[in-house]
């Protein structure tokens, strides 16, 4: 039995080398025909950039066992590519490259600390054993299920979504006997996205916003279709985890919190908050020029250290999937997106499927300069539309290193089929309540006048 799995595992890994080699050939020859006509290479009008990013995906999408190592190909490969047929941005060749990554280096080196610091974070959550206690507060059957992810959402809304995620799934390894529910878990991704889209301190995409100069009251009605989306996908989520673990009994004296680690945790959370507000609110253009807020969760964790011993043997697997993300996030980073279609509530509800495959931070910081976006509208769309895939956003991926089984795109769009009803949901019963409502951002009056010429629109009759 092993050999037939090292032998299919070998056969599969040949027919995808093979694959690779007969693309590669066939993009050989429009390559060279591009470069040497001096246009941007393509493939029946599509850019190359994106038919290797495709094609990274589509790798992540079909071998969920080896998606590590298909990142890491997908990301070599695209670089390859621009370095010797496209160039960056910044520039040509190596110095475009390196002015590329001097460019990106903040948002990458700040999910690299807070991926693995939460990790860490989570593990000291569930050991001071509030998780095991907290079935004395949460109702029965599926309705406790249901209470938790009412509760992810709480804490998103405040906390970074990374962490809320990962606090909901530290609960949930507890309360329900270490037997979550590859739908449960999409459920909780979707809870911690969907509890920041409304709050510009509970997702990183409003928290660009706010910085940009749009108002917190201008993303808030976002949570008008978080909170339906939430009720859509909660329900069944709640029963479907029921079904596989029903939520254990507390134990009267079974159980002694500590509350050392709660301190730790509450230190950590604090910590970053405070960074957050101070750095975004009252020095924001420093912001982009150092990872304050990563480098600030980490030093939080060695300085308690001494306090509560973290549990260091979770980094190689944290680093492992963090590498993951870090590579895809450099290869949306690199695609040739220079505008967004003209901004409408139907290019919004694009971007929200977009979102589940292509890093939402590019894509916001698109649409904040092309403007005229309705932005509760938008930040609803690019938070909680990453949750339809596993790796669609930060929190999925943080989540999927505590649970390596939810690394299956197949798997996770069977069971968390809720998740994509209730982002659809959700966003026609905004639109039909609030309508289109673009609204201009500080400093950009000459926007304004968008708002006038395209009126709230409801749904199409």
């Amino acid at each position: 039995m092993p050999h037939r799995t090292r032998r299919d595992s070998a056969r599969r890994s040949g027919l995808w080398a093979r694959g690779v080699v007969v693309t590669a050939a066939g993009l050989v020859a429009p390559l060279a025909r591009a470069a040497t006509a001096g246009e941007p290479p393509a493939v029946l009008g599509i850019p190359v950039d994106f038919i290797l990013f495709a094609l990274t995906l589509l790798g992540v999408a079909l071998f969920h066992r080896y998606t590590l190592r298909v990142a890491l190909i997908g990301l070599a490969t695209i670089t390859l590519y621009k370095l010797a047929f496209a160039g960056f941005k910044t520039g040509e060749g190596i110095p475009g490259l390196i002015g590329h990554l001097a460019h990106e280096w903040v948002i990458l080196t700040n999910l690299l600390c807070l991926l693995l610091g939460f990790a860490l974070l989570s593990r000291h959550f569930e050991d001071s054993k509030v998780p095991a206690v907290l079935p004395k507060f949460l109702p029965g059957e599926w309705k406790g299920a249901f209470v938790l992810l009412v509760m992810v959402f709480v804490l998103s809304s405040f906390l970074d979504n990374i962490a809320a995620a990962l606090i909901g799934g530290a609960m949930a390894h507890t309360v329900f006997r270490h037997k979550v529910h590859i739908g449960y878990l999409a459920a909780i991704v979707a809870a911690s996205n969907a509890g920041g889209s409304g709050s510009v301190v509970g997702d990183t995409t409003t928290t660009m916003m706010w910085i940009d100069g749009v108002s917190p009251l201008a993303v808030l009605h976002a949570y008008v279709a978080a909170a339906v989306a939430l009720i859509v996908f909660a329900i069944p989520a709640a029963l479907q985890q029921h079904k596989h673990s029903p939520l254990m009994q507390y134990t009267p004296g079974g159980a002694q919190v500590d509350w050392a680690r709660v301190g730790i945790v509450a230190f950590i959370l604090v910590t970053a908050i405070a960074v957050n507000v101070y750095v975004n609110v009252l020095h924001n253009d420093v912001a982009d020029r150092f990872p304050f807020i990563g480098v600030a969760v980490v030093l939080a964790i060695l300085v308690s250290a001494p306090l509560r011993k973290p549990e260091w043997s979770l980094l190689p697997a944290a680093t492992k999937g963090t590498i993951f993300l870090l590579a895809l996030v450099t290869c949306a980073s690199m695609m040739p997106v220079e505008r967004l279609p003209p901004a409408s509530w139907q290019s919004a509800m694009g971007l929200g499927f977009i979102s589940a495959v292509f890093d939402n931070i590019p894509l916001t910081a698109l649409a904040l300069k092309q403007s005229g976006y309705d932005w509760g509208m938008l930040a609803y769309t690019v938070g909680f539309g990453g949750s339809m895939i596993w790796f669609g956003s930060s929190a999925g991926v943080a989540l999927s290193n505590m649970y390596p089984e939810a690394k299956n795109v197949a798997r996770w769009l069977y069971h968390g089929w809720h998740v994509t009803v209730a982002y659809v949901i959700g966003f026609f019963v905004l639109l039909a309540t609030l309508g289109w409502q673009p609204t201009p951002k500080r400093g950009d009056p000459s926007r304004a006048p968008a708002a006038v010429e395209q009126p709230a629109q409801a749904l199409p009759r």
